[in-house]
């Protein structure tokens, strides 16, 4: 006999033998996940990641190999990210004029072919040298700076404003799930095939990404204002974003958090001088951000911070400093392992509440642009902490420049704190809100 369902229960039929089962979809109604071209999204975000993480293993490994020069890794950074940097602002300015997903699959694409580059002039039988690595590195610092401000505002197209802290949440956890997963794939697969065999691994998952963007479909292209220059155009956009208080403090915030409180560089020499837990401990504090990170990134799909965002983000990046000083104290692994997983789980709160608060306050004409200048505050403070951290270390030894890191994090919270009190304040469910009944973005309201 049948089993009957209880009254009241939801949505549940019999299947052939008779059994009731729930036949309700598994996502719920309100989830983001629904909408099938942000997976697609977040399958190009996860090939990306999980490639170019792989990638920075094995080209860090190749070239010190060749060189056995740690000055020469510095080097590889530079050469990457400068061009990057150097070319962002008309990326975004392109990203502003052009249409947004073929500058994406254009740019990923280049990518994967650069790598299968470096796979042929890695073979044997080639003779590797450093100078054509460091010439393609270049070229994928070049495409890159066209592809992170198309990349940024075409995202903002595809995720539905209401649903924005939920997508940034998904978006930031496949990022950092790759970003983890990635130096270990790379590394196994060298163990196992080789540097050129690596290569063309890496080349196939940076493949997923233009694969996956040219699923989505095309999105309007934001109308140009007639006769404007280059300059004025990047003018414009550097000017709208030093003229809200919810923009320039949020990325200064990033900026100079990353730039002083940056501690991944230093990290060998606390597991061998400081904390003496050799190269499998140091392997667990280089694990340990990303893994607080993705645990709170995976928790704010659930719950995302929107509401009272503003003090949670000064929360979040005066933990951040906290914990950068407990960590450049500490003398204990547990102790240190637990301030850094704090440091990544802070640093990505207040990476969800950033990206949000330039994806609300971005006009649609506007968004390539404000999210190069994004870029170049994110990519400077990447590219130059290590540096920093560098020279502190050597000018004040190595715990009382991670201290004073600490220390100036929570300044510069301090200061964007009581400058910028529209950040200070800002409520992203509101904001989000309010641009959803006036449909205009709400960069563009009086005193936005």
């Amino acid at each position: 006999m049948a089993r009957m369902a209880r009254p009241g229960a939801p949505d549940r039929t019999r299947d052939r033998g008779g059994w009731i089962r729930d036949v309700r979809p598994r996502l719920s109604e309100d989830s983001v996940l629904r909408d099938a071209e942000l997976r697609w999204i977040l399958v190009a975000r996860a090939g990306n990641a999980l490639g170019s993480s792989a990638l920075l293993t094995v080209l860090g490994y190749q070239v010190y190999l060749l060189t056995g020069d740690p000055l020469a890794l510095g080097l590889l950074g530079l050469v990457a990210g400068l061009p990057a940097l150097a070319l962002g602002l008309f990326g975004g300015h392109l990203a502003d004029r052009r249409d947004r997903r073929t500058i994406i699959a254009v740019t990923s694409g280049a990518l994967a072919l650069l790598v299968l580059v470096l796979a042929f002039v890695s073979l044997e039988d080639q003779g590797t040298e450093l100078l054509p690595i460091m010439v393609v590195v270049f070229l994928t610092g070049v495409a890159s700076g066209f592809e992170r401000p198309a990349m940024t505002a075409f995202e903002a197209q595809v995720i539905p404003l209401d649903k924005a802290a939920q997508g940034a949440s998904w978006v930031s956890t496949m990022w950092t799930a790759g970003g983890l997963a990635g130096p270990a794939l790379g590394g196994l697969a060298m163990a196992i095939g080789g540097i050129p065999t690596t290569y063309v691994l890496v080349a196939l998952l940076l493949t997923l990404s233009p694969l996956a963007i040219l699923r989505i479909t095309r999105k309007p292209v934001p109308e140009p204002e007639p006769g404007e220059s280059f300059l004025t155009s990047v003018r414009d956009g550097l000017r709208f974003v030093f003229q809200r208080q919810q923009l320039w403090g949020a990325m200064t915030l990033d900026l100079f958090a990353v730039l002083f409180g940056g501690v991944e560089a230093l990290l060998p020499i606390f597991a061998i001088d400081i904390l003496h837990v050799g190269p499998f401990g140091l392997g667990l504090l280089r694990t340990a951000p990303a893994l607080g990170a993705l645990l709170v990134l995976l928790l704010a799909t659930r719950r995302p911070p929107d509401r009272h965002a503003g003090p949670l983000l000064m929360a979040s990046v005066a933990g951040f400093g906290v914990a950068v000083i407990v960590f450049g104290f500490s003398t204990s692994f547990p102790l240190s392992l637990l301030a850094l997983l704090v440091l990544g789980g802070t640093d990505a709160v207040s990476m969800v509440v950033r990206t949000v608060t330039v994806r609300i306050y971005s006009p649609e004409q506007l968004r390539g642009r404000i999210a190069s200048v994004n870029f170049l505050f994110v990519g400077a403070s990447n590219e130059l902490g290590a540096f920093e951290s560098g020279i502190a270390a050597a000018v004040f030894g190595v715990v009382p420049a991670v201290a004073l890191g600490g220390v100036v994090t929570l300044a510069v919270t301090a200061f964007v704190a009581t400058f910028a009190p529209k950040l200070r304040r800002l409520d992203l469910r509101a904001a989000t809100l309010e641009a959803e009944e006036l449909r205009t973005p709400v960069a563009s309201l009086p005193n936005g």
